[in-house]
């Protein structure tokens, strides 16, 4: 008997176990699978269905678009001209001793606004004072040699007269008294010199404006020939701003400025900030340059403004708009109403059975929220503004609000009131 036969009994056996629990294992796999299968048979015919109905993407084609729409109407369209501009004042002024001398006083703050004719500063008078009092002394002098070159005069003519002196004596006492005559004047002359050295001692403002930052300090010898002076004053009311624009346009402005005789008749402009978001100022065009910049065909216009409230301050940047023409009952809609496409320009128009139709139209000026249409939409029709992305020619509409996150104060007071009972 082979000693081994009882092992080779065994490994057979659990090869045939382990080929029995692999065949069990196939077939319950093969169960679950067709009861699967069963189970998607027979709801195969809803889910297409309901695929079909919600769409791709989950929506549901045949439910009406929420749109925000808008009557087209018949307004006057402002036609501007726009352009970057810059705020210069009309008067600029840097304010200088008129004599030399030491500045013993300053009587202004900076940043103050001042009239003109108000005091600014003040240079040591003393040495004028002095110089008027040398000429007033000069003078009295010459005015006693004066009065005796007269008297001698008269005294001579008497003898000459009585032919007891020469005529070469009378004539030269008449030169003396011409000359201390002339003497006189100049004395006259020095003292009304040194009475107006004496009155540029004190530093007036020439203009009324706004002062800058003080460029010396009490205590220095000031010249009439430094450059930087004492102070600079600019005038901020009225003030301009100098702007440009296109040379094409340029005919349209002299025309408009050519009708505009009067202050009340100039082409109105205004000032924007620089988001164009806030109206700073509004005031008129008064002149423009003489000549076009070749290097990017533009021409300078300047206006001004009243800037009674200081909004408008020198070398600040903001963006004008000048009115050029008016145009008189133009078919408008709002702005966002009006799309573009490859074909142009474009409305969706909602008709009468809540549906939309794309409409081309022609494209007028814009003034603000609203476009002017040469051609395409009639005032009366509605066109959709708001909610444009998800429409299509034929496409179901229903008429949305916008919504409003203001609270009414009724409503509020109601809230808190519910708050506090409970």
């Amino acid at each position: 008997m082979d000693p081994a036969s009882p092992g080779r009994r065994r490994t057979r056996f659990l090869i045939v176990a382990a080929a029995l629990l692999g065949a069990l294992a196939i077939g319950a796999f093969l169960y679950l699978m067709r009861g699967q299968d069963a189970a998607q048979t027979s709801s195969g015919s809803s889910a297409p269905a309901a695929a079909k109905k919600i769409g791709k993407g989950g929506f549901d084609p045949n439910r009406p678009t929420p749109v925000v729409v808008d009557s087209a109407r018949r307004s006057d369209v402002n036609i501007y001209l726009g352009g970057l501009g810059t705020v210069t004042p009309l008067k600029t002024v840097t304010v200088r001793s008129r004599v030399d001398g030491e500045l013993v006083k300053v009587a202004f703050t900076e940043g103050q606004v001042v009239k003109a004719g108000e005091l600014l500063a003040e240079i040591d008078p003393r040495p004028f004072q002095v110089m008027l009092m040398q000429a007033e002394g000069q003078l009295e002098r010459d005015q006693a040699l004066l009065a005796n070159s007269r008297i001698d005069l008269e005294r001579y003519q008497i003898l000459f007269k009585q032919d007891s002196i020469a005529k070469q004596q009378v004539d030269t006492q008449a030169a003396l008294v011409r000359q201390y005559e002339g003497a006189v004047r100049t004395d006259r002359s020095q003292i009304d010199n040194a009475k107006l050295q004496l009155t540029y001692a004190k530093v007036t403002a020439p203009i009324s404006g706004r002062l800058g930052l003080r460029q010396v300090d009490p205590g220095n010898v000031v010249r009439a020939s430094d450059a930087n002076g004492i102070v600079v004053i600019t005038q901020l009311e009225p003030i301009a701003v100098v702007f440009t624009i296109p040379q094409d346009n340029l005919q349209a402005v002299l025309k408009k400025l050519r009708e505009g005789a009067s202050d009340s008749q100039r082409p109105p402009v205004e000032a924007w900030d620089r988001e164009n978001r806030q109206k700073l100022a509004a005031g008129t065009l008064i002149t423009i340059d003489n000549q076009i910049d070749p290097t990017t065909g533009t021409v300078k216009l300047k206006a001004e403004f009243p800037n009674a409230d200081g909004a408008l301050f020198p070398n600040q940047f903001v963006n004008v708009r000048m009115l050029v023409e008016t145009r008189k009952a133009l078919t408008v809609v709002p702005a966002a109403a009006v799309q573009r496409g490859a074909q142009g320009m474009f409305v969706y128009v909602a008709k009468e059975d809540d549906t939309v139709t794309v409409r081309p139209v022609k494209v007028g000026p814009t003034d603000g929220p609203l476009t002017a249409i040469d051609a395409g939409v009639q005032p009366g029709e509605r066109v959709v503004v708001d909610g444009v992305d998800r429409l299509r020619e034929g496409a179901k509409i229903e008429t949305a609000q916008r919504p409003s996150f203001d609270t009414p104060p009724a409503e509020k007071k109601g809230r808190r009131a519910k708050k506090g009972s409970e």
